[in-house]
């Protein structure tokens, strides 16, 4: 009855052992699964300063000059976003070591669970109110999990785009996987749909071929199954909009987000995927449209990022954005070897479990950003307004 905490624990503090076979890794794989993390790293760093403002104040802010970081003296540090993300990355990497597909995805959703309810642990700021409640939840359930709260908050979508990279190929797979990750915090329909919709963009982002408004419509509507889905019309009328070449600021008014995109998951996941379809091989472009966008900058900037970071790779993403994130522990380097492990997927993986993470260092880094987020409260009493 202890198997998920256990779980949990060794993908802290141990290292998978190595095997004999070392087969090589995909390079069009390992390209795609660093993108998708650094590009949500990235994005969502980017993105943080800005969130909540109005599009009209972020515009007066930034002015016409070039968008860089602004949170910690021209770095960037990230925030829940990214440390869900790589939580899903490493309940993956859990799991890789059940040879049944029931017990993969056994062990994926109750590693997942411990490993929200330990980051709950850590205090993070910004926390969503319908993910504090359902951690509380999970905390009630020592030895399971329950489901979380009815919310379409876009705390699933945000933390989805790396199941599509790394498990699209599999519609079957892929749809339980998202489920699973959804309903641990959010069971609002709408929230699992537009995870879904973010894991779909992703996994065809990742691919060779270039991918088309119309491609991604099928593709999400063939995973849907003919299932009723109020996420479906709303990233209809997206697609729509992009092959009207309407812009995505324009989009975002029509759509009721003029002053800023909100965390409604129906709000969230159309635009981001409006921006991203603009913007599919161009990363500064498509993040400077979503944090012009104002609103909740950092989540649309982490999904946006994640799927053009998905496309482009690393080498896609400006050089002075990568070099000065300031992220730790979890790091870029920390965030590139994660990618090598979700990458190496042959039969003799050189890695069979999660990457170890230091829990002394993700506490102290907490306490720090925490203070830093309280700072850039306080800075938001001045102008420009």
């Amino acid at each position: 009855m202890f198997e998920p905490a256990f779980h949990w624990f060794t993908g802290l503090v141990m290292s998978a052992t190595d095997t004999e076979v070392v087969p090589a890794i995909d390079p069009l794989r390992q390209h795609a699964i660093t993108g998708c993390l650094l590009g949500t790293a990235v994005g969502d760093a980017i993105g943080l300063p800005f969130e909540g403002l109005s599009r009209r104040r972020v515009n007066r802010w930034l002015g016409s000059g070039p968008l860089r970081h602004r949170f910690f003296f021209g770095h960037g540090f990230c925030s829940d976003d990214t440390e869900h993300t790589c939580l899903v990355a490493q309940a993956l990497l859990t799991a890789r070591m059940e040879s049944s597909p029931d017990r993969f995805l056994h062990v994926f959703t109750h590693n997942l669970a411990w490993r929200l309810r330990f980051w709950l642990l850590g205090l993070p700021a910004g926390i969503g109110l319908a993910t504090l409640k359902s951690l509380i939840k999970q905390w009630l359930y020592l030895f399971g999990h329950a489901e979380g709260v009815f919310s379409a908050g876009n705390g699933p979508a945000m933390r989805s785009a790396i199941l599509g990279v790394c498990h699209g190929d599999n519609a079957v797979l892929l749809r339980q996987l998202v489920r699973a990750s959804t309903r641990l915090t959010h069971t609002d329909p709408r929230a699992e749909h537009g995870a879904l919709a973010v894991a779909c963009a992703a996994h065809l982002a990742a691919a060779a071929d270039p991918v088309s408004p119309d491609g991604f419509m099928d593709a999400f509507a063939g995973l849907l199954a003919g299932e009723h889905s109020l996420m479906l019309a709303a990233v209809g009328e997206a697609i729509k909009s992009v092959k009207q070449g309407e812009s995505s600021f324009d989009f975002a008014a029509r759509s009721g987000c003029a002053q800023g995109i909100s965390g409604f998951v129906m709000h969230t996941v159309p635009v981001a995927l409006h921006v991203w379809l603009g913007h599919s091989r161009d990363y500064a472009g498509a993040l400077d449209t979503v944090v012009r966008c104002g609103g909740d900058t950092d989540t649309v900037g982490a999904i946006v990022g994640a799927l053009v970071g998905a496309r482009v790779g690393p080498a896609g993403i400006p050089l002075q954005w990568r070099d000065k994130l300031w992220e730790w522990p979890r790091s870029a380097s920390w965030l590139n070897a994660l990618a090598n492990r979700l990458a190496d997927t042959g039969s003799g993986t050189r890695w069979r479990g999660a990457l170890p993470l230091s829990l002394t260092g993700l506490l102290v880094r907490n306490g720090l950003f925490m203070g830093w987020v309280l700072a850039h409260g306080f800075r938001r009493l001045l102008p420009p307004y």
